[in-house]
């Protein structure tokens, strides 16, 4: 059984959000369920972990910026520095033959997702909500001032 499963405690009831996270905890079961498997097949498995969290972590990126967010905020900087260590665990598999941080990254990033997706991505989720920001049109019903806000969008973030 994988270690993160999704389940009602990960919703967030922001209908694109929840679904692109349920293929994220799909996707990380997919890698650890071939931490044993041949190596091509965990680093092929891991890079399609990678590739869904590029556009996974764009997509929250692009709300951020339509509903005000700085582009230097400190969700948009976890997402970068997340996508580095996923990159940086591909390279040393693929050049180096080296599987041993890509197997660690499944296990942390099964640590760490169940946290940012209930501070960070339900702080963005309710912001965009207060707004009235519709993912589909990237139009707000509230005005948003650019840059305005420079936290994660948690209620918890004091910047």
């Amino acid at each position: 059984m994988p270690t993160l499963t999704w389940s009602d405690a990960l919703a967030l009831q922001q209908p694109q959000m929840d679904d692109t996270h349920q293929e994220f905890v799909d996707l990380l079961a997919a890698a650890e369920a071939a931490l044993d498997a041949e190596p091509a097949v965990l680093l092929q498995r891991f890079q399609e972990l990678l590739d869904h969290t590029i556009e996974h972590f764009g997509q929250e990126d692009r709300w951020m910026a339509a509903t005000g967010f700085a582009t230097e905020n400190c969700h948009s900087f976890q997402h970068a520095a997340v996508l580095q260590v996923m990159r940086n665990v591909v390279a040393l598999a693929s050049t180096e033959g080296d599987f041993a941080p890509l197997r660690q990254a499944v296990a942390e990033l099964a640590q760490w997702f169940p946290g940012h997706a209930q501070m960070m991505d339900a702080g963005l989720a309710f912001h965009m909500e207060q707004v009235g920001f519709d993912p589909a049109t990237g139009l707000c019903r509230e005005p948003v001032t650019e840059g305005a806000l420079t936290g994660c969008g948690s209620t918890s973030c004091s910047t």
